[in-house]
């Protein structure tokens, strides 16, 4: 994904997506998500082609549905918040990284569920509590 595109919106939500979905997971675990949403907006499509639109896709992120109790505390989350400052630094090394240890997942669950598009499907990583899948379609 060319980072001359990246906006600071961009960057914002991508760091507060990174931070809801990944905030228990530490930097690698951050930086996986971080990798997922870069992924979807290099490929583009139905996705979207920027992180922002990427992120706010419906229901593609659960932090960002109506109902999701981390919507607020998203939506609120200070700029300077520690927590914020290390999601922020997730995404931004990610954009520059030249190995992506989700090796290209658009994917991603944590192994306490396992969703209907998993099913039958190998994961290519798993980091923290996360599997992350670059085989569907």
């Amino acid at each position: 994904m060319a980072t001359d595109n990246v906006t600071s919106d961009d960057l914002d939500i991508a760091a507060r997506t990174v931070w809801a979905e990944a905030r228990g997971e530490g930097e690698h675990g951050m930086r996986a998500v971080a990798h997922v949403i870069i992924n979807r907006a290099a490929k583009g499509g139905w996705w979207g082609d920027t992180l922002e639109t990427v992120c706010q896709k419906p229901w593609q992120f659960s932090c960002w549905n109506e109902n999701d109790p981390n919507r607020e505390k998203l939506i609120g989350l200070d700029k300077t918040h520690p927590e914020y400052v290390a999601a922020l630094k997730a995404v931004s090394e990610a954009l520059v990284a030249e190995d992506d240890p989700t090796m290209g997942s658009c994917h991603y669950h944590t192994k306490a569920v396992q969703p209907d598009w998993s099913e039958g499907k190998e994961p290519v990583a798993m980091i923290g509590n996360h599997k992350f899948f670059s085989d569907i379609d």
